[in-house]
């Protein structure tokens, strides 16, 4: 029992990219008696995230983005809890579980990839009618919720009230709105044009709402506006320089002196770090991440790593001389190799390692068979860009069960007809049960 306590605690706070890929780093390359290691996760699971769109479009079961944590990391402990306090001085962080306990938990060397949240603004009506598209839940509720909308459009007889049901407005026209906004639209015009005949698909209003003069600011200008173009021929209303000034009721007041109603609201304006970096005592930059050194250790503390996206990392490869990595998978797994790599250094005394990554590029769906891609310089558009995104995509998932299972979904997808049913009860299960029990 004492060798045991003697044994250096690796604490890390986030199962993402970056805490994943640092833990299964960790566990493959330490000794046991080297480290003890504790991953901390409000899920019992990663998310690969950029196939969110595809599985709120049914092209890809939910679960087969998700890789469970205890199954991935055998040597590690996984706890299931929510960050709410991080002690650097006492080398402490206090995690609320999931029955309400409080925990506190001791660490020699701890790692920070809590990840972020959706950023939102004070818009009045925000938080009763909109969902952001940053988790599974959330995409798999998106997807009920616009099927369920079609359904209360095909069964009313008010015409007010069908227009409201079919109209869908996404806010933000970064990657994650741009890619959810073009696979959804997308599923949802296949159903109404297979399962809906009392609806005309003109009669759905799609709109995007981008607060800067173009979307996509991930890749060039050109690709930008091709993307723009496509979602425009599919009758999608994109309005740039414009932002939401009220959602109260799900009347849209828009900037421009547009109003409408609308049923479905989808918020993907970026995100920012969680809660728990923003109210800590570790340096923070403006944005709110922690700030770092190239080493990826936290400033003024070298017991702390930190990664991802509430990580603000020197950028050897950006263009100004402060410049930071941006919030992508393809910066956060590499960061999370070096987080471990540099965590092996310190426990046997050796020298750690500075952050380099120049990435190659970015590709994006546009809904079935249309995407955008930019890769070493090359620029793709359309079949090639959208097959090059599935590609990429499936080489980087996490191990070869999840890339069977998302490839055999693909293949099922091009050869059957997609299932377009809305699944509301999954998301009051016992409502029923419960109606019925009280009579």
């Amino acid at each position: 029992m004492a060798n045991q306590e003697r044994v250096p605690r690796v604490l890390i706070l986030g199962a993402g990219y970056a805490g994943l890929y640092a833990a299964c780093r960790l566990q493959s390359k330490l000794r046991s008696d080297e480290a003890s290691v504790t991953v901390v996760d409000p899920r019992p699971y990663m998310t690969y995230q950029s196939l969110l769109p595809e599985a709120g479009a049914g092209t890809v079961e939910p679960r087969h983005v998700v890789a469970p944590l205890r199954a991935l990391l055998p040597k590690c402990q996984v706890l299931s809890g929510h960050v709410i306090d991080i002690d650097p001085e006492g080398r402490s962080v206090t995690v609320r579980m999931p029955d309400e306990n409080i925990e506190h938990l001791g660490y020699d060397l701890l790692v920070l990839s809590v990840g972020s949240v959706s950023k939102v603004f004070p818009v009045p009506g925000l938080a009763d009618q909109a969902v952001g598209f940053s988790t599974l839940e959330e995409a798999v509720y998106l997807r009920n919720h616009v099927l369920s909308r079609l359904d209360q459009a095909a069964s009313t007889l008010d015409p007010e009230r069908r227009a409201k049901f079919l109209t869908f407005m996404f806010v933000g026209g970064g990657f994650a709105g741009i890619e959810a906004l073009g696979e959804i639209e997308d599923m949802a015009r296949f159903a109404v044009r297979r399962y809906y005949p009392a609806i005309d698909p003109s009669e759905m209003r799609w709109v995007l709402v981008e607060a800067a003069d173009r979307i996509m600011p991930e890749v060039s200008r050109s690709l930008a506006d091709y993307a723009v173009e496509v979602l425009r021929q599919r009758g999608i209303d994109i309005r740039m320089e414009t932002m939401v000034d009220s959602l109260e009721d799900g009347h849209v007041a828009l900037s421009d002196g547009t109003e409408f109603d609308a049923g479905t609201v989808v918020w993907t304006t970026g995100v920012e770090p969680e809660p728990v970096v923003s109210t800590s005592v570790l340096p923070q930059d403006s944005l709110g991440r922690v700030a770092c050194l190239p080493s990826l250790q936290v400033e003024g503390w070298p017991a702390i790593f930190a990664a991802g996206d509430c990580a603000a990392i020197p950028d050897p490869a950006g263009d100004e001389p402060d410049a930071t990595c941006p919030p992508t998978a393809q910066h956060a797994v590499r960061q999370g190799k070096l987080v471990a790599d540099n965590i092996r250094a310190v426990l046997r005394g050796k020298r750690i390692r500075r952050f380099t990554y120049r990435s190659p590029g970015s590709v994006a769906t546009l809904g079935l068979h249309q995407g955008v891609a930019e890769v070493y310089g090359w620029r793709l558009k359309g079949w090639p860009a959208w097959a090059l995104h599935r590609a990429y995509h499936l080489s980087q998932l996490p191990t070869a069960n999840r890339k069977a299972r998302v490839l055999a979904d693909w293949l099922l997808d091009a050869g059957f007809p997609r299932q377009a049913v809305a699944l509301g009860e999954l998301h009051a299960p016992r409502r029923e049960f419960v109606e019925q029990a009280r009579r």
